[in-house]
């Protein structure tokens, strides 16, 4: 599915810092060469190397991830730290962990978890070598839009950490 048009007016007016749009994020690589093998050829992102260190990483919008290369300080990340790739139907999900899971020890993924429906997506987890959590998913619609058309259902609540992790799921 593409997104017609990928920005959203901000509503930012009283802020200190008035963006107008999240540009990049940033993850950690053991090693580039091999991270962008991985990126490239497994998850389909487009990777340019814009220093000895660092790359950026993107898919589809703009908005990118500079991936750093630190060598084994590289720190392992939980499931819920993750990066979500869309796909466009369940099919596609399921093709692409039975592929995923065929080429595991040559990319050195580290864990790939069973497809399932979780919050609202059917999707799997794959964990790849450098401690990075992605998530393949496939959602009926555009889910950014959908979760902000449903508004802020929770506002200033506090946060049960022993139960709804992320916010009814």
């Amino acid at each position: 599915m593409r997104i017609p048009n990928a920005t959203v007016p901000t509503k930012n007016a009283t802020a200190i810092v008035r963006p107008s749009f999240m540009s990049h994020g940033t993850l950690e690589s053991r090693n580039l060469k091999e991270t962008r093998r991985f990126f490239e050829e497994v998850l389909g992102l487009e990777c340019v190397r814009h220093s000895k260190s660092s790359m950026a990483v993107r898919c589809g919008m703009k908005f990118h991830i500079v991936c750093v290369e630190v060598g084994e300080t590289v720190k392992p990340q939980s499931s819920q730290h993750h990066w979500g790739l869309d796909v466009d139907s369940r099919e596609e999900v399921d093709a692409a962990r039975q592929k995923v899971v065929e080429l595991k020890e040559h990319y050195r993924i580290r864990q790939i978890l069973d497809s399932e429906t979780r919050h609202g997506v059917y999707s799997f987890y794959i964990e790849d070598q450098d401690y990075n959590w992605w998530e393949i998913q496939y959602y009926d619609g555009v889910q950014h839009d959908d979760m902000f058309d449903f508004g802020d259902r929770f506002g200033d609540a506090d946060s049960d950490l022993h139960g709804d992790l992320g916010g009814n799921r």
